[in-house]
């Protein structure tokens, strides 16, 4: 650690193990600096807290790619602090590239080919294969240079504030905390049209195999995917044979959870029927109005910067915005995804549009 708080900048990376673990973890840790690359074992180490100093100093700039979910995670597993982030892909969205993988990026920026063969591996085994722990070294270790260029752009496009703003936003993203709902069901049921019988039915499936995903500690989609749910709930079979006949049950998965899941599907067609949850509330009708001019206002500024629409304002800022109706710069201040570039750029505009409603509403 010592020697990576005299860095200036230190490139980031984690990999973790959501494909084959119930509850996901960061697994491995991958930093490069200008000369150096390293890539540090938290399931070895256990007490990551000495990077906390890292990822909080003001002065030391961290690159990810795409790190939005690097943060999420780590703030959930080690509750870090994070200051002065650099990251590609949002660079290369504001200076309208539109190839912003990491892969096109480094070909057309650095003119290196990268291995992604890897990125659907095991994280969480040990030992990690001598060409897996090689993929993740090249992770970060063309991202400084990758960040030169793409800073070099940046500024010759006058867009280094923009980039900027976006980077302090990255660095407040909230934790990944996901919990199980057993209500959640549902989100299956009601795509799927399944009567409430059928979903009684699901519902002694579906909190199965969640129970059995984390007994085994394996995504539950590992047990059964969503499809076999669906299928078993649909057609409710009698017996072993009418199981095995539909999709995603095999013979593994009809013989090796058969007998439990004819026992399940007939317990789910005596169970007592529950209501569905209530429909979402319809859009207000204005709020939907207002939404669509300013969408619409947002696309024509986008397409004339030759950027995606959400590098403008992002969605949930305009959806925010026809809800409260502000009338003043001020009143912009609180809503989320407006700092003050988008403000002092946008923000004028986007209150000339807002007040040709405000108008109707009098």
């Amino acid at each position: 650690m010592p020697l990576l708080l005299r860095e200036t900048l230190v490139a980031v990376d984690t990999e973790s193990n959501s494909l084959h673990a119930y509850r996901e973890r960061v697994c491995l840790v991958q930093m490069s600096t200008r000369t150096h690359d390293y890539i540090i074992d938290p399931l070895t180490i256990g007490d990551l807290s000495p990077l906390g100093a890292l990822f909080a100093d003001e002065h030391i700039e961290k690159v990810f790619h795409a790190g939005e979910y690097d943060l999420m995670c780590m703030k959930r597993d080690y509750g870090f602090r994070f200051n002065n982030l650099f990251d590609t892909m949002i660079a290369a969205r504001v200076s309208s590239i539109k190839q912003v993988g990491l892969g096109n990026l480094l070909a057309q920026f650095v003119g290196v080919q990268v291995d992604k063969s890897h990125q659907r591996d095991d994280w969480g085994a040990r030992p990690l294969p001598a060409d897996s722990l090689h993929y993740a070294q090249m992770d970060t270790h063309y991202l400084p240079t990758l960040r030169d260029h793409l800073a070099a752009r940046l500024a010759e496009l006058g867009r280094e504030p923009e980039a900027r703003e976006s980077f302090d936003e990255l660095c407040r993203v909230r934790p990944n905390y996901v919990t199980f709902d057993p209500e959640s069901y549902w989100r299956l049921a009601h795509p799927h049209h399944l009567s409430q019988r059928e979903a009684a039915v699901l519902r002694e499936l579906y909190l199965w195999r969640e129970e059995l995903a984390q007994k085994r500690d394996v995504p539950p989609f590992k047990v059964l995917s969503d499809k076999a749910l669906i299928a078993l709930a649909v057609e409710q079979p009698g017996s072993l044979n009418d199981l095995l006949r539909l999709e995603g049950m095999g013979n593994n998965n009809g013989r090796r959870y058969g007998h439990e899941l004819l026992r399940l599907i007939e317990r789910g067609r005596k169970a007592q029927l529950q209501p569905p949850p209530p429909p979402e509330p319809p859009a207000d009708p204005f709020q939907v109005d207002v939404y669509t001019v300013l969408r619409e206002w947002r696309r024509d500024k986008a397409a004339a910067r030759e950027v995606e629409s959400d590098v403008i304002v992002p969605r949930e800022s305009l959806w925010v915005m026809a809800e409260r109706m502000p009338t003043t710069l001020d009143e912009m201040q609180s809503i989320p995804g407006l700092g003050p570039w988008r403000l002092a750029t946008y923000g004028e505009e986007m209150l000339a549009v807002l007040a040709k409603f405000n108008k109707r509403r009098r």
